[in-house]
């Protein structure tokens, strides 16, 4: 049976300016409902760099991905969210007094007023071709938590930076770490391709993933070497398959959103072109735009604070000190 919800903002999309949307939302009094492609809150940063350090967050001089995603969810969890996490928003109607969206797992959610916060679109993993079947029994996209894979031997694949990250980031972890890329060369930055021969990670190439073993978990992944008759079996128990992410915009472009270089365009107050609906962080574009996260906070507050007054006419587009709350 399909879910219904009803709340006064609704927000697409589970990154940093989405998190902070929520929190600030909650803060104006607002119920939320957060709607996201991926299964795990944090946007890119948690899907594709969540142990780098970003250094360009006010009053932070340096924070890993992983730890501003936490934060921001500690934070966001004071508006006592309604997560819709692992599936995606594919249709959009603007009535005269609310919007209607609606999901990809027949999921409806009725509000007052919707701020999209989706950077780059609809946001999943490539899939790995072989051992699909295995997807939450050892196969993962991603690792939220490198703590999980403690102790385990684990199978990266890929040769990207996700892919070389990934295996630097769980070698102080688990209790080996084989990287199998089908090309000799990889694509990741040359610094962390140096760090990652000078590691105790176990570099495979070229090799690709021709099967997985194991019924009710990982037990074994099978690899074959690209161009020769080479097959090895890697004992595994976890297999993080870092092969790249599809950004898909195709649904928001249905709606009859004002688009400017596949961004939603947005005047001063974040609005779209579309009745209660406004956007911000990096899916948004106007005069000026610089994309970074810092701007993408801001931009969240500022979507929020100017629909206030959609959602109850007494609230007024001037929020006052957050100090005086307390």
């Amino acid at each position: 049976m399909a879910e219904r919800h009803e709340v006064d903002l609704a927000i697409v999309g589970a990154g940093p300016a989405g998190l902070y949307a929520t929190y600030y939302a909650g803060f104006r009094g607002m119920s939320v409902a957060v709607i996201d492609s991926l299964p795990e809150a944090g946007g890119q940063i948690a899907a594709l760099y969540p142990e780098k350090a970003i250094y360009d967050i006010a009053g932070l001089p340096a924070v890993r991905g992983q730890e501003l995603v936490d934060a921001l969810l500690t934070q966001a969890a004071t508006a006592k969210p309604t997560f819709l996490l692992g599936q995606s928003a594919i249709e959009l109607t603007c009535a005269e007094d609310h919007v209607l969206i609606g999901t990809d797992t027949g999921t409806e959610v009725r509000a007052a007023a919707v701020l999209l916060t989706a950077g780059i679109g609809t946001f999943t993993p490539r899939e790995l071709p072989v051992g699909s079947g295995h997807l939450g029994r050892g196969l993962r996209y991603f690792v939220p938590r490198l703590e999980e894979l403690a102790g385990q031997e684990v199978v990266v694949v890929g040769g990207g930076d996700s892919a070389v990250d990934w295996a630097l980031a769980l070698e102080p972890y688990a209790s080996s770490v084989t990287l199998v890329h089908r090309r000799p060369q990889f694509r990741a930055h040359e610094h962390s391709v140096t760090q990652l021969h000078d590691s105790t990670v176990r570099v495979l190439t070229p090799y690709e993933v021709c099967g997985i073993d194991g019924e009710q978990h990982i037990e074994a992944v099978q690899i074959a070497e690209v161009r020769g008759e080479g097959r090895q079996t890697l004992p595994a128990q976890a297999v993080v398959a870092a092969l790249g992410f599809i950004a898909d915009l195709s649904a928001m472009e249905q709606w009859g959103l004002e688009m400017r270089r596949r961004h939603i365009a947005v005047d001063r107050s974040m609005r779209t072109n579309l009745p209660r609906v406004f956007a911000a962080g990096d899916i948004t574009d106007y005069d000026g735009k610089v994309r970074l996260i810092s701007v993408g906070f801001g931009e969240a507050a500022a979507a929020v604070n100017n629909l206030a007054p959609l959602v109850n006419p007494a609230l007024g587009t001037v929020p006052g000190h957050s100090s005086d709350a307390a």
